[in-house]
């Protein structure tokens, strides 16, 4: 049986009964992450004494009549409460292929989270999962100098020359997020960075204020200036630590403040009795100077995966040709942007 969950009290009921779980799953994190015309709904099935889970923000396609499914950015995907011994699968997929079709859902996207193993088990013969590249971790059950003993040399030397100039303090909400604020806003515009990687003042309020998932904020101090120079947010759920947010100033840059933040919460997290420390990929999953910054830290990795799924295959081809004005393969639906229909179009000036 299916049921959708919309109301905070049931949904965090529900996620309290999960094993593993991360902060991307809860409704606080769905109403932050949600943009205008997304419904945040957490799916419900049950057979017998099985309860599957699955956090999806409903959108409304423009100009049509169909909606379709995404997950948070992040790692979501399923969850499994419980699993009985006559679970079957196939009653499963018809039950969740039933019910997108009811609701007009045309095709849904998920992110997958690569600590929870059993999600693509769940997905595999619904839809397509795809592996996009690997995330970085440090394995928090290990010694603090076991994990230290995987940094890279250059990292143990700017982490120690750090730690002489500075340092690492927890920032509260009146008195350290707007400067936390301005040195995440500098980090991205000074990459590049495009509108989604900037939020409201309220988002940081929200975040930081959340009863479903605990936010901390650590603060890089010189210790001869007493200047903030650096800061970011790590997120703590079950047994997992995120590494989400983080910014510093240019001025400070030949420092290395973030790699000290992060060296802390590392040590920080080992002590509390965490497991998995993610620092997650690359930008775009790509092994890219952002993923080298981070494998600094550690040689273990898990593959990030994704969810793919057509519902409706007439409508998805139909909504893609008038989107894109060319015509699609079956075999080619998932691939690329997904889903086509609303890929970024370039246009042409004259």
């Amino acid at each position: 049986m299916i049921a959708v969950i919309k109301e905070k009290q049931e949904w965090s009921a529900l996620l309290a009964k999960a094993e593993n779980l991360d902060f991307y799953h809860t409704y606080d994190y769905h109403h932050l992450s949600k943009t205008e015309g997304e419904s945040p709904i957490l799916i419900k099935y049950t057979e017998g004494d099985t309860t599957l889970v699955l956090p999806l923000l409903l959108r409304d396609i423009e100009n049509s009549d169909y909606k379709d499914a995404t997950s948070v950015y992040g790692y979501a995907g399923l969850l499994a409460l419980h699993i009985d011994a006559h679970f079957n699968k196939a009653n499963f997929h018809n039950e969740l292929n039933a019910f997108f079709k009811a609701q007009k859902i045309i095709s849904v996207f998920s992110r997958l989270h690569p600590f929870i193993e059993h999600q693509e088990d769940l997905h595999t013969g619904l839809g397509h999962i795809l592996s996009l590249g690997k995330v970085v971790y440090v394995d928090l059950t290990q010694t603090i100098e076991d994990q230290r003993a995987k940094y890279n040399r250059r990292l143990k030397t700017y982490v120690n020359k750090a730690r002489k100039l500075c340092t690492v303090i927890e920032g509260t909400v009146e008195e350290h997020v707007q400067t936390f604020i301005e040195l995440y806003e500098e980090n991205m515009k000074r990459v590049d960075a495009t509108d989604n990687y900037f939020f409201d003042t309220a988002y940081y309020h929200r975040l930081l204020s959340s009863s479903d998932f605990e936010t901390k904020l650590m603060l890089c101090q010189h210790n001869e200036s007493q200047e903030i120079i650096a800061g970011a947010l790590f997120m703590k759920t079950g047994n997992i630590v995120q590494y989400h947010l983080s910014g510093l100033s240019e001025e400070y840059f030949e420092l290395n403040p973030i790699k000290l933040i992060i060296d802390e919460m590392r040590i920080i997290a080992t002590n509390e009795g965490y497991n998995i420390f993610n620092l997650g990929g690359g930008l775009g999953s790509e092994e890219d100077s952002l993923f080298k910054f981070k494998s600094g830290f550690s040689k273990d990795f898990e593959t990030f995966k994704v969810w793919k799924y057509v519902v409706d295959e007439a409508a998805y081809k139909t909504l893609t040709k008038n989107h894109l004005g060319t015509e699609i393969k079956t075999e080619e639906l998932h691939d690329g942007y997904f889903p086509a229909y609303r890929a970024p179009v370039k246009t042409h000036t004259v």
